[in-house]
Parts: structure tokens; sequence; C-alpha cells
């Protein structure tokens, strides 16, 4: 039965969406601060929970700092951020503090439930893995053993983010568009969701180049989506 943190402050909302929860069949532990979601993941409550979903409007520390010191403490974790307004620049500042998907509030429970599944199964170990180990220009990324390091050193990635390395990986120099990286990484088909996409890219960069701004390996083609290099 996976386990799911939720990180909600309002109690009303925090009980109903622990209730719909339960009768899908999740184990659920709740926080109504951030500063309490950080206290339970690092006691031994926090070892079973396998993803968390979290308020970006906390008292106290914001969902913001908490969802980066989340990511901080460990890569792998999902987690879902929830906004109640779906302001542009909440969601892209919430994705790029580590975040691997959003829902707006007020959320349906088919969406969450939809939701958490699709991070689940992109936490697990298996999936957009095809081909050979590949060794580009010191990045050697290993599809079987699904790990990553650039010149010897690991590059700790969360699963959101290695799926999509793997995917962009699997074809060197061919384009996929930012509709056929949601479906395949994240299994969205909105096409409104495309900042998904931007902001892992952004935090994919940080990690894989020398300087971002300029990238050789995950490149930019104006107008059409991502390919991955060197060319």
């Amino acid at each position: 039965m996976p386990h799911v943190l939720l990180i909600e402050d309002d109690a009303s909302v925090r009980d109903g969406m622990e209730l719909v929860l339960r009768r899908h069949g999740y184990g659920v532990e709740t926080a109504a601060t951030g500063e309490q979601a950080l206290a339970l993941l690092a006691g031994e409550r926090g070892a079973r929970v396998e993803l968390a979903v979290l308020d970006l409007m906390l008292p106290g520390m914001d969902g913001f700092e908490v969802c980066r010191r989340i990511r901080a403490r460990s890569a792998v974790l999902p987690v879902i951020m929830l906004t109640a307004r779906g302001d542009d620049q909440d969601i892209v500042t919430g994705l790029e503090a580590g975040a691997d998907d959003y829902v707006v509030k007020p959320v349906t429970a088919p969406v969450l439930e939809a939701r958490i599944r699709a991070a689940l199964r992109r936490a697990e170990p298996s999936g957009a893995v095809r081909g050979a180990a590949a060794d580009l220009d010191g990045l050697v990324i290993d599809r079987a053993g699904l790990t990553v390091t650039k010149h010897g050193t690991p590059v700790p990635l969360p699963p959101t983010e290695l799926r999509l390395l793997l995917e962009l990986s699997a074809a060197p120099g061919r384009v996929l568009s930012r509709e056929q990286l949601l479906e395949s990484v994240w299994d969205h088909t909105f096409l409104g969701d495309s900042r998904l996409v931007d902001a892992a890219v952004g935090r994919l960069r940080a990690k894989l180049e020398d300087v971002p701004a300029k990238p050789r390996y995950v490149q930019t083609v104006r107008g059409f989506g991502y390919r991955f290099g060197p060319l």
C-alpha cells in the first residue's frame, strides 16, 4: 500500500483529501505545516512515505522552501504541489524548486489520484529504458542500471528528470515535442502543462551542463521541442 504525505494547513481540505486517498487504498500521513512535514520525514514514519502532496500556501515556512528542503534531503521522493490560484509564476517557482507535478485547487478526487498514480509509476525502476549505456563526452547514461555519471562523478536525478533524460537520449539528435514528452514522461495529454517539461529541462541542464545557458546535451529546437546532443 503506497504511503502519501499530505501537507495542507486547511483542516477541512486536509481531512477530505485524506479520506479520498484512504478510500483509494493509500496510507496517509498528514502535516499542517512545513515544519511538521520535515520533522515527520526525518523520523521513523518518514521512512515509509513514497510521495508528498504539498500545498504551496502554508503558514510559516512556505511550500516553495519545504519543497527545496525535501529535494535536498531526497532526490527521489516525488512531490506534487497544490496551488490555489493556478498562478503561472507560483507554478514555475514550485517546479523550479523541485516539484515533479502540480494540481490546481479545488481538485477533484479522480484528478488527484491519477496524478499520484502517474508520479508513483515514474518512480518505479522501469519504463523508459531502451538501448545500451551511452558515453557522450564524459556523460555516461547507464540505461539498465538507471544511473548517470559525469566525468566519473554520480549525478543523482529525481525519477521525473531521469525519465526525461532517458526519453531524450534514447535517440540522440531526434527532436521530441513538449506534447510527446508530456505523454511519455508525465502521462499527461494537456498541452497547457508544457511548463512541466520546460521546468524539468531547466533542472536537468543545471545538473548536466557545464554552462546551463549554453547547453550541449539537452538542446532547444525553437518552435518544435527538445533534442539530445551533443551533435
